[in-house]
């Protein structure tokens, strides 16, 4: 067992062993279990979320035990450059990670558990949610804080984008954070990093018209480009799972 706790969580050490070690056992679930499992647990008054991933397949057990950062170290390190960034996520406690001497097997990230009011996948599926508009906008505005600061979340969808409102602002929260690319974007690539947000129209006019307000590109350039690369996105998603089904049913 491979490990990093923050130097002010060293007091807890034990505990936090104890959760990975029992994790099939202990804690609460939470959220989606379908791809990888999340727990919560109490650490003395603080709650704490584990995620647990997934055993790669084969030929990723290698890579990762030799050539590559596993997806929780990933997360740990990116969640501390984040909020060295002042970017919002929560608060990063430790890594784990099992080998063998051939093959890596299983890893878990350990943050602090966030309350929050809602995720940007709320806004999709209603569009007549409170303050919907507003919502969107500052969201947009984060995004654009992200390209300014040279971040590249390159899981930018519904569901990783934690928001709470705090008294009359609102505030993100970056999760999932295992693929980002810390780099300066050229404007397609900026742009492009909003194709998988959203299938509504009147979403993307709303988001190309905040982001042409705050970069002072021309509002038509960036709507052509996002909705093209939304729909392009659509495209691939929907080609992919109806290839999916085709060999499911041929298993069949």
């Amino acid at each position: 067992m491979k490990y990093e706790i923050q130097n002010n969580f060293s007091d807890s050490e034990n505990e936090l062993k104890d959760y990975i070690l029992n994790f099939d056992v202990k804690g609460d679930a939470f959220g989606n279990q379908k791809r990888n499992s999340l727990k919560l647990f109490k650490l003395n008054d603080l709650t704490i979320n584990v995620k647990s991933f997934r055993v790669p397949n084969i030929i990723n057990q290698i890579v990762y035990r030799f050539f590559r950062k596993s997806k929780a170290q990933r997360s740990f390190q990116y969640a501390n450059k984040l909020l060295q960034l002042d970017i919002g996520t929560p608060n990063p406690i430790a890594y784990f990670e099992f080998t063998t001497v051939l093959l890596f097997k299983k890893s878990y990230y350990v943050s602090e558990h966030l309350q929050y009011d809602l995720t940007y996948r709320e806004l999709t599926k209603d569009l007549n949610y409170p303050d919907h508009e507003n919502i969107l906008r500052a969201f947009t505005r984060f995004t654009y804080q992200l390209h300014q600061k040279n971040i590249q979340f390159l899981d930018h969808s519904p569901g990783n984008t934690l928001i709470k409102k705090i008294r009359e602002e609102y505030h993100f929260y970056l999760v999932d954070l295992n693929r980002m690319k810390f780099k300066p974007m050229d404007f397609e690539t900026r742009i492009k990093n909003f194709s998988r947000l959203t299938i509504h129209k009147s979403m993307v006019e709303v988001m190309s018209d905040e982001y042409a307000k705050v970069s002072g590109e021309g509002y038509n350039k960036i709507f052509n480009l996002m909705w093209g690369e939304t729909e392009a996105f659509q495209h691939r998603y929907y080609r992919k799972k109806r290839l999916k089904n085709k060999l499911k049913f041929w298993k069949k």
